[in-house]
Formats: C-alpha cells, structure tokens, sequence
C-alpha cells in the first residue's frame, strides 16, 4: 500500500472514529478474514434469494457442487441456473454458519468448511436442512472468489 493511500486509511479511520465514536485504528484484513467476509456475502445473498449476487461470487471456473446437484457444475451459467431453481422456489430461504475452521492453504488460497443449516418453507410448512459445506476461495487480481464449493445435507 502507498504513503499516500494508508494516510487516507488512517484519516477515514479517524473520521469513523470522530462521528461514530469507534477506534481510531484502521482495521486491515488478512487472507482467513477475506475468505470469511466472502462466506458472509454467500449466507447473505442466500438468505435474500439474490441469485446475482451469489452468482458474482463465484470465479469464472469455479467448480461447484450442491445440495441437489447429480454432476460437478464447472460453468457459470450451470451455477446460476442451479441458484434460479434453488433461492427462486420455497420461500423465504435462509443459510447459516455455524462450526467451521478456516485455514490458509496457500498465498491467496484459504479452506472454510463446517456445519450450516438452511432454511426453506415448503407447503406453507418450515424447512431446515442440517448440512456440510465446504468453500475454497482465492484471491483473483483485487478480488476473493469462490472457486471451489461443496454442500451436502448432514446424514441423519
């Protein structure tokens, strides 16, 4: 990071702390805190049924597996349309995290794998799906992506 940018960093950090009262220290996230922020966007976007949202966290040749899915999914458009048919069907939808380990696997490579539950409503009737999940997402240019994911429902 240039001079000139990390002063701007710590100014808007004292800005932030000026106005709303928070710590004066810039906050800068390392490679587990990225990966977990790009989680965070997934739950979030899947909770909101926003299949483009979902979509752009993916890398262009992301491989994917779903819940429902029979193949492994290497194409965008195959992963979109399994997240049409997914968050459009059985609302309101819903994803947590919960247990989970995150480990750097390399520069720019970190592993999030544990427990979530989602959430559906189905004839009027509410769902919950105990699963699995695995995310491995790397860093791209300036970007974290998604390249890699696996969810299936935990065995009963």
């Amino acid at each position: 990071m240039s001079f000139d940018r990390f002063s701007r960093a710590v100014a808007g950090a004292l800005l932030f702390a000026v106005v709303v009262g928070g710590p004066a220290v810039p906050a800068f996230a390392g490679p587990r805190d990225e990966a977990v922020m790009v989680v965070e966007r997934w739950l979030d976007a899947f909770t909101a049924s926003d299949v483009d949202a979902i979509v752009a966290l993916y890398a262009a040749d992301a491989t994917f597996m779903g819940t429902s899915s029979r193949t492994v999914l290497t194409a965008s458009a195959d992963i979109r349309r399994y997240f049409e048919q997914a968050l459009r069907n059985n609302r309101p939808r819903g994803a947590t995290l919960g247990e989970r380990v995150v480990a750097e696997l390399a520069d720019g490579t970190v592993l999030v794998t544990g427990l979530d539950t989602t959430t559906s409503v189905r004839a009027g009737e509410p769902v919950s799906t105990p699963g699995r999940v695995t995310f491995v997402i790397a860093k791209r240019g300036d970007t974290w992506r998604i390249v890699h994911f696996h969810r299936s429902a935990l065995p009963n």
